[in-house]
């Protein structure tokens, strides 16, 4: 295994470094400060304008209802409109400032304009062979079905003789990644919404810096967000230096970006067109259990080997394309992926922008809850739903199907656990499963259907995945690693407490209270 590199000068985060930058560039910073500017202008006008207050308050009613009419006739999500609704009434000024700030994509225009560009040029990039379309329609009218639906939302096909490995921990994945790079010979190409300084990305960084110098291209790309959680704001010129080519996705900037909004959250790695990691391992690391942040975390990952990875490369070019003039798709794309001719099934990597109206991830999940005969088990770190989702996951429980969730048992955030909970009685009255992992935090991303159909990728259950932010996964059906697949689920569950009726009544009185508290907003979270 390649040595930990020696360079100590990569590490320059102080501990606690982000503070008053991070408030300042985040939503929430946004939030607080205009509920002061609320609270100033409400004092101003009481103390100013008292003798008109009767006309003040018409004012603001007829302002309430307005807004209320333009909820009621808008095309967002039903939950949505409910938290917005419900903030506007009580906060006019706050909420609909707030609101317009949201919906009004300030600092983000440019990159949905140019998104929409790179999607429409690339729309017939890779063709979708009949063969395998047709085959998997013979086999699977309802599969095909999604998959045609998939394609109608981007460039991609659904493929064979593509070869699946799963793995079942992030320190398997880290392993053969390692591997892996080590045969790369043309181009790498790496794709993260997390990197940070450590044994992990050392390692890792360590052979991209010894592919570059020997004529191998290199390119990094990872989210802004990590310039104030993670890495240095001069992190992309110093992998220059090492000749690798190297990106921030959306560099946020104060109060122009919502910063939780239109977030890379992909993880891939290309090597040289023909093998492709997707999953929700990120290169920092607690997600190869170096370090505990909240006790053991548990993850999981895929590696293609074959005509898919064609997608997952396309997937990066057009992330990286953002900022280029003249982007160039066909010099990479048209290298050839040998195809693994003894591989089994269908497999489909797809793409979720969050600036188009195709809610893709949301949608794959929901039809393979509805077309699931004997069970669905799902491993997910968040439990936010909005309604659809909730009942489409009722729905197949009451038809009998086993539907199955793990959750974390040790969360990482106080919130979205407490959110999850306010899910649970619902599920559970209809019948659906839920467990908690005991070990620690569950960080994966997977469904997993009637042995036979599955998904793993980055797309967790929760409103920043299936709304706000760039996804993708690979979509797998009658592959080999399926088996794999079921039976890390059911060695997972072995680990995990059962969630009851009983349990639930347990739960403390402050997490109650949170949980309720915030649902009403879960959708703005």
């Amino acid at each position: 295994m390649p040595t930990q590199p020696e360079n100590p000068g990569l590490r320059l985060l102080k501990k606690g470094q982000k503070g008053l930058i991070h408030a300042v560039f985040s939503r929430l910073g946004l939030i607080v400060l205009l509920f002061l500017l609320q609270l100033v202008l409400l004092f101003a006008i009481f103390q100013r304008f008292e003798k008109f207050l009767p006309h003040i308050y018409g004012v603001v009613v007829l302002f309430i209802a307005g807004m209320v009419l333009w909820l009621i006739n808008n095309r967002m999500d039903a939950t949505a409109k409910v938290s917005w609704l419900m903030l506007i009434m009580l906060f006019p000024v706050f909420g609909a400032l707030l609101y317009g700030y949201t919906q009004s994509n300030l600092g983000n225009r440019a990159v949905r304009a140019r998104v929409n560009q790179l999607l429409g040029l690339t729309e017939d990039a890779i063709t979708q062979q009949p063969d395998a379309l047709n085959a998997l329609k013979e086999k699977n009218p309802g599969a095909a079905g999604l998959c045609r639906y998939v394609q109608r939302c981007g460039c991609q096909p659904v493929f064979g003789r593509t070869e699946v490995t799963y793995f079942a921990t992030g320190e398997e994945k880290w392993a053969e990644l390692l591997r892996q790079l080590e045969g790369a010979k043309r181009f790498i190409f790496l794709e993260y919404f997390i990197i940070e300084e450590g044994l992990m990305w050392g390692r890792v960084l360590e052979i991209l810096a010894r592919k570059a110098a020997e004529g191998v291209e290199v390119r990094v790309m990872y989210d802004g967000t990590c310039e104030f959680s993670t890495l240095p704001h001069d992190y992309p010129k110093r992998l220059h230096q090492l000749g690798i080519q190297c990106r921030m996705f959306a560099p946020l900037t104060p109060f122009i970006s919502t910063h939780y909004n239109y977030r890379d959250h992909r993880k891939i790695l290309v090597i040289d067109g023909h093998t492709a990691f997707n999953g929700g391992v990120n290169l920092a690391d607690e997600y190869i259990n170096v370090i505990k942040k909240h006790g053991y975390w548990k993850d999981t990952a895929v590696m293609l080997k074959g005509e898919a990875v064609k997608s997952f490369t396309l997937m990066f070019l057009q992330m990286w394309s953002i900022t280029e003039k003249e982007p160039e798709f066909s010099r990479f794309l048209s290298v050839p992926a040998p195809p693994c001719e003894e591989a089994r099934g269908w497999v489909m990597p797809y793409g979720d922008c969050p600036l188009d109206e195709n809610k893709v991830g949301e949608r794959v999940y929901m039809d393979i809850l509805n077309r699931a005969e004997r069970y669905v088990h799902i491993m997910s770190p968040y439990l936010i739903l909005d309604g659809e989702m909730e009942t489409a996951l009722r729905f197949a429980a009451e038809r009998g199907v086993d539907v199955s969730l793990i959750l974390p048992g040790v969360p990482d955030k106080k919130s979205p656990y407490a959110l999850a909970k306010t899910h649970y009685a619902a599920l559970l009255d209809s019948g659906v499963k839920i467990y908690e992992y005991t070990p620690g935090f569950v960080h994966a991303k997977v469904f997993v259907s009637d042995d036979r159909e599955a998904v793993v990728g980055t797309i967790n259950l929760d409103y920043r995945s299936l709304y706000h932010h760039f996804e993708c996964a690979t979509w797998m059906y009658e592959t080999g690693c399926i088996p794999d697949i079921e039976a890390d689920f059911e060695a997972t569950r072995a680990q995990c407490r059962p969630v009851t009726r009983e349990s639930l009544r347990r739960l403390p009185l402050r997490q109650r209270a949170l949980g309720v508290l915030l649902k009403s907003v879960a959708p703005l979270m």
